[in-house]
């Protein structure tokens, strides 16, 4: 069943209030409309190359880490302030394929997986081919090496929730059945893991 406006207004409030759950469930309002502002604005040539629900899965990670910045208070302004974002990593997005002709150079999959999602996780092989450069291979390498080593240091329920969500490819109601706790406490510890993952990458660079 779709969420009612006073619904979202409720969840805002409260993410504005410090929670994370409310502010899981004020964003993942939002996925449906930007899964549908993604389809139209991604370039169909790209999409083989980052589905919209990876962009939108960028989003909801950027969001989150700036959501202290968000002042609004309706559905209207959280939609208009996430396309804003979502629209940057397009554009973002496409620049980075058109720039290199081969590949987008970010940090979205885990190292030896496969993943999903975009933002800190993208990344993987270095391109072949031609146009592939020594010294991208290299960064590509070592990018992976950090994000290895970064997340052996997680905590181990940190880490267990980003393998099952960026390697696997597993969806919070699996993970929260796997776990044996409700989906909005493994929404919460996803967050949290993220976040302490991205600190201590940055902290590194």
């Amino acid at each position: 069943m779709s969420e009612l406006p006073h619904d979202v207004v409720r969840w805002l409030r409260l993410a504005q209030s410090g929670s994370p759950e409310a502010m899981g469930q004020a964003l993942e309002s939002c996925r449906a409309y930007l899964l549908l502002v993604a389809n139209r604005e991604l370039d169909s040539g790209l999409q083989a190359k980052g589905g919209p629900s990876d962009i939108v899965q960028d989003t909801f990670l950027d969001a989150q880490r700036d959501f202290a910045g968000f002042k609004g208070q309706t559905v209207e302004e959280l939609r208009a302030w996430l396309r804003q974002i979502l629209l940057h990593n397009l554009s973002n997005f496409a620049r980075a394929y058109r720039g290199t002709g081969k590949r987008r150079i970010d940090l979205e999959r885990g190292p030896g997986g496969e993943g999903g999602g975009g933002g800190i996780f993208a990344g993987g092989e270095p391109a072949t081919g031609e146009s592939a450069v020594p010294e991208r291979r290299v960064v590509a390498t070592e990018q992976a090496q950090q994000i290895a080593a970064a997340i052996e240091r997680l905590p181990a329920d940190y880490r267990q929730v980003i393998r099952w969500r960026h390697q696997e490819g597993l969806g919070f109601p699996e993970i929260a059945a796997r776990l044996g706790r409700s989906e909005n406490a493994v929404r919460k510890l996803w967050f949290r893991a993220v976040e302490q993952l991205k600190q201590d990458i940055e902290a590194e660079s």
